[in-house]
């Protein structure tokens, strides 16, 4: 089952939908929030993951983001990384106070970019007491670095320049200016890339959808650029973290990185040929997370 469902976060009100086992007797469930992809909304990659979740026993919570999708805030499109944890938190918060849920079993999963910030918000929210990461990706690092480290800082510098700029232009009245989050067409894209698959993905029948990847408020770089979703990963011991990666992931080095910098319990799993955007929604992949996920959360959300 499924059912519309709003929540505030920091004064703004968020859209969600919450998915519901079938044979829900009426005894407190325990809950999963499902955070989306940057760019996305929370009728994808999301939805897959709780709805499989649900047919397993769970409460899954998706949203869309503050500033995006169905979810108040403006400017549209608005990208800021503590707003997306604090997004996490408020959906924590939201099922505590549901009669059908019960609060000391909730757990929460990112994919991509909320694969940083998830982790982000557990550190220090201690009701979450299962964290996990699909495809998990640090949106500061990426920014700062370039994906695979490969960017120079001037990039970032004359970036953070340019969100001056437009944070002066918009106070004068003129509209923001947008950055798509991935190429509108993967040609000249490698094979397998980030950008290529998330091209192909976003961009296509696969995972198109009206209010998805409209692009992003390019001066939200001087939000982003000091963010970091892992340096204090170690916070969320003694809960147990599970990051999954594809092994064909030209992200992967997020996931390895954060769970050699964890404390124990930790374990990071790979699958076998995946890469990032695989885990979105193919199901030779998604199965194989779905059962680690739901053996995890199993262990870790038990009455």
């Amino acid at each position: 089952m499924k059912k519309n469902v709003a929540f505030p976060s920091a004064g703004l009100s968020l859209a969600g939908i919450l998915y519901t086992p079938d044979s829900h007797t009426g005894a407190p469930l325990p809950a999963v929030v499902v955070s989306h992809p940057a760019g996305g909304v929370k009728e994808q990659t999301a939805s897959i993951y709780a709805e499989r979740l649900a047919r397993e026993g769970y409460a899954a919570l998706v949203f869309d983001a503050a500033y995006q999708g169905e979810s108040e805030g403006t400017p549209r499109g608005l990208e800021n990384p503590f707003q997306r944890a604090e997004d996490v938190r408020a959906a924590v918060t939201y099922l505590t106070t549901r009669d059908d849920i019960d609060p000391a079993r909730i757990g929460a999963l990112g994919i991509c970019a909320s694969g940083g910030y998830v982790p982000f918000a557990a550190q220090t929210d201690h009701r979450i007491k299962a964290v996990a990461t699909v495809s998990g990706a640090d949106v500061g690092d990426l920014f700062r670095r370039g994906l695979g480290r490969t960017q120079g800082p001037e990039v970032l510098q004359g970036l953070l320049d340019q969100a001056g700029v437009l944070r002066t232009a918009e106070a004068k009245g003129e509209a923001p200016t947008m950055q798509n989050w991935v190429p509108e067409s993967p040609e000249g894209m490698p094979e397998g890339s980030l950008y290529r698959e998330g091209s192909e993905y976003y961009y296509t029948e696969r995972g198109y959808h009206c209010r998805s990847n409209t692009g992003w408020v390019l001066r939200s770089i001087d939000q982003i650029a000091q963010y970091d979703s892992y340096a204090m990963v170690r916070l969320i011991s003694p809960r147990p973290l599970l990051m999954i990666v594809g092994s064909e992931a030209d992200t992967g080095y997020f996931s390895r990185e954060a769970i050699e910098q964890a404390d124990e319990p930790k374990e990071l799993f790979v699958i076998d040929g995946a890469t990032h955007v695989d885990l979105y929604d193919k199901d030779e992949y998604v199965t194989p997370a779905l059962a680690k996920l739901t053996a995890f959360f199993a262990d870790n959300l038990a009455a």
